[in-house]
């Protein structure tokens, strides 16, 4: 992949680095997310799928490589300016004070107001909005340390939709939700991306990533293995590859689908 910038990508990663006790978690990365797409960042545990979200997410400094938001490089941005135009979902994310539901919502408007300024009518609308998006108006009293982990994901998903974010970096946005949640969520991302924005997130469900992604990067050993439409990325060879695991492939018009069956090592 040729590392020069394009007006398409939003947010690139160029030969990127990352290593801790001399061991490497993301070794030559290069990636790109552009607009108007839903990317699935696959790949098996300890993959660096997390690690590079974070580098995405100006969370983590790489030791070498560069990072780029609309060809700005990711050192020369402000984290208000970055908050601004990019929002992270943290895997397993947990609210640890007793806040309500709304308030936790509605600080996803601190990007775009003085924290000492009353919520204006834009603020307000975007929150509204981005509960009755996410479904949860109805746990606004609630205090967000009594809800299921389901139902405090999709807060804290509504938190970054009261945003109004361009591009969305989320890890595992639907580990904790049953299947018509986690419907939900792939929904709502796709849309976001659909309607201009970008969406990176990381998935274990192959089937899922199938469906609603455009395009999938398959991440193992810190490096990327390939990436590109589902059907040409989740393959039988791939997947054994990659995984360890033999798989039934079913493709037709219009439908794909992977069942990860038996292990093979």
């Amino acid at each position: 992949m040729s590392c020069a910038n394009t007006t398409l990508n939003v947010l690139r990663a160029c030969d990127v680095r990352v290593a801790i006790d001399s061991q490497a978690l993301l070794d030559g990365v290069d990636a790109e997310l552009r607009a108007g797409e839903m990317v699935g960042l696959i790949g098996p545990n300890g993959a660096g799928k997390t690690t590079l979200l974070r580098v995405l997410a100006k969370l983590l400094e790489p030791d070498s490589g560069a990072v780029t938001f609309d060809q700005t490089p990711l050192s020369a941005m402000t984290a208000e300016a970055f908050a601004r135009r990019c929002a992270y979902l943290a895997q397993g994310a947990h609210a640890h004070w007793p806040l309500s539901v709304e308030r936790v919502v509605a600080l996803g408007r601190l990007p775009h107001r003085d924290w000492r300024q009353a919520l204006g009518a834009n603020d307000r609308t975007a929150i509204e909005n981005a509960m009755a998006a996410a479904e949860v108006e109805h746990l606004r009293a609630r205090a967000v340390t009594t809800l299921s982990g389901g139902e405090r994901m999709r807060v804290l998903l509504a938190r970054i939709f009261a945003a109004q974010p361009q591009v969305i970096l989320a890890d595992e946005p639907i580990a904790a939700l049953d299947p018509y949640h986690q419907l939900h969520v792939m929904e709502l991302l796709r849309e976001h991306a659909h309607a201009g924005g970008a969406v990176l997130a990381v998935l274990h469900d192959l089937n899922l990533a199938a469906r609603f992604c455009d395009r999938l990067i398959l991440m193992a050993h810190g490096r990327i293995v390939c990436e590109g439409a589902p059907p040409t990325v989740l393959t039988a060879e791939n997947l054994q590859k990659v995984y360890g695991v033999s798989a039934r492939i079913a493709a037709s018009e219009g439908d794909f689908s992977v069942i990860p069956w038996r292990r093979v090592r």
